[in-house]
């Protein structure tokens, strides 16, 4: 397998506020119908740990996305866009892997998706992918469920991770992102489960949380998840509980908001979440900043708001 790198070295007195980890994947949308006969579409990207990165970054926060890319032009159309954002790269080239593809098919009763990731570049990251040397002076690592759904070798890097970026002094956080097409339910629930009651900040959906696990309510999902420090219960409109040790829980209504789209929206929370941590704010505070982005990329058609 070879690789090169797009990063250069860094001293822990540079080091970023957050490092996101994930695969990004270039985005194929048809623009005049539904994919089966499509003629037009337009190219962008989609990833859930570089979407909270460039939300973090719009933010003001030093944020980096790393992964591993195929050294191919999707690869780099994605480190390009990444870059315009404002985003930090530590990304792996890789000559042998290819960069992933997503599909999505528009339809009367909203898009369905379809991936093209097995055997991608960022398929192949695997433990120690990011060194405890590399994150030292790192405030946060974030990652979703998302990661080690896609190889075992990925399982296993977010498992390193957690140890690796908590020996370098960082918060882990994780964002359970389930997604039903890229695992059996039986492993995702319990991997899931596992990284999520290990992190110091964990983000859920609460229907996400009843389909994986049975848990309908937020102090269920707090009763399966007792282990985790920050508990963040997502509930679409309805707002977002939060859980802070043994302390009463914080509950902030979310905004009445026309939507668009709902993509993107989870990840723009969480960006909006860990700007309003990074910056000490109460608890309430980091809720409605979480909010507050969401309501932004929940009013587009795109997983990013538009650069200002």
């Amino acid at each position: 397998m070879s690789t090169s790198s797009l990063s250069g070295t860094r001293t822990p007195d540079s080091a970023p506020e957050v490092v996101c980890i994930g695969e990004t994947m270039a985005l194929v949308t048809p623009t005049d119908g539904a994919l089966s006969h499509a003629q037009v579409a337009s190219l962008g990207l989609a990833g859930a740990e570089s979407n909270v990165a460039a939300g973090l970054a719009a933010a003001g926060h030093r944020a980096v996305w790393a992964s591993r890319l195929g050294d191919d032009p999707l690869g780099a159309r994605i480190s390009s866009e990444l870059t315009r954002r404002g985003i930090e790269l530590w990304v792996e080239l890789d000559q042998d892997a290819p960069t992933g593809v997503m599909f999505k098919d528009p339809g009367a009763e909203g898009s369905s998706v379809y991936y093209y990731r097995r055997g991608s570049a960022a398929s192949r990251m695997g433990p120690g992918q990011l060194s405890v040397e590399r994150l030292a002076g790192v405030k946060i690592v974030h990652t979703t469920g998302i990661t080690p759904a896609l190889s075992p070798s990925t399982r296993d890097m977010v498992d390193r991770l957690f140890e690796d970026a908590r020996a370098a002094g960082a918060l882990v956080s994780f964002d359970v992102n389930d997604r039903r097409a890229l695992w059996p339910m039986e492993d995702a629930a319990a991997t899931l489960a596992r990284l999520a009651n290990a992190a110091d900040i964990a983000l859920v959906g609460r229907d996400e949380a009843e389909r994986i696990w049975g848990t309908a309510t937020a102090d269920e999902i707090r009763a399966f998840l007792p282990d985790c420090r920050m508990l963040v219960v997502k509930d679409g409109d309805v707002g977002a509980t939060a859980f802070d040790g043994d302390a009463e829980p914080v509950f902030v209504p979310a905004p009445v908001v026309d939507v668009v789209e709902p993509v993107g929206a989870g990840d723009a929370f969480a960006s909006g979440f860990l700007s309003a941590t990074l910056e000490g704010r109460p608890l309430a505070e980091r809720l409605s900043a979480g909010h507050t982005a969401a309501e932004r990329v929940l009013t587009i058609a795109a997983d990013m708001p538009p650069i200002n």
